[in-house]
């Protein structure tokens, strides 16, 4: 499956998921809007922190949905790079494997953009 796939199909999957529970989905969703709409980082370097967050506790639809979300607050592949190396850094072996698909992913969309 691509990753253009995963994330559409993760997409459909919490649509559902938020109609079975909207209280919990919409309190989650609150709690994401305040979190990126105050304090003195940027979206893109809150992403950073959600993607190497995501790589490290190894949440594959996590890391799509964030490599998806740096893309579109202009973050760049080398910038990228930069912080999947911090977290291989941080995380050792596993996180390599994870940082190599949240890579992978970029790609896939940079190509698809």
């Amino acid at each position: 499956m691509s990753y253009v796939e995963a994330i559409n199909e993760t997409r459909s999957e919490l649509r559902e998921l938020y109609k079975a529970v909207p209280a919990a989905t919409q309190g989650f969703s609150a709690l994401s809007k305040a979190v990126k709409d105050s304090g003195p980082l940027s979206v893109k370097e809150k992403e950073y922190v959600a993607l190497g967050m995501a790589v490290a506790l190894r949440c594959e639809p996590c890391i799509n949905f964030h490599v998806e979300a740096l893309m579109k607050a202009g973050a760049t592949r080398e910038e990228l790079g930069d912080v999947l190396a911090m977290a291989i850094q941080m995380g050792g072996g596993p996180t390599l494997m994870y940082s190599a698909h949240a890579l992978a992913c970029w790609d896939e969309l940079a190509t698809k953009g």
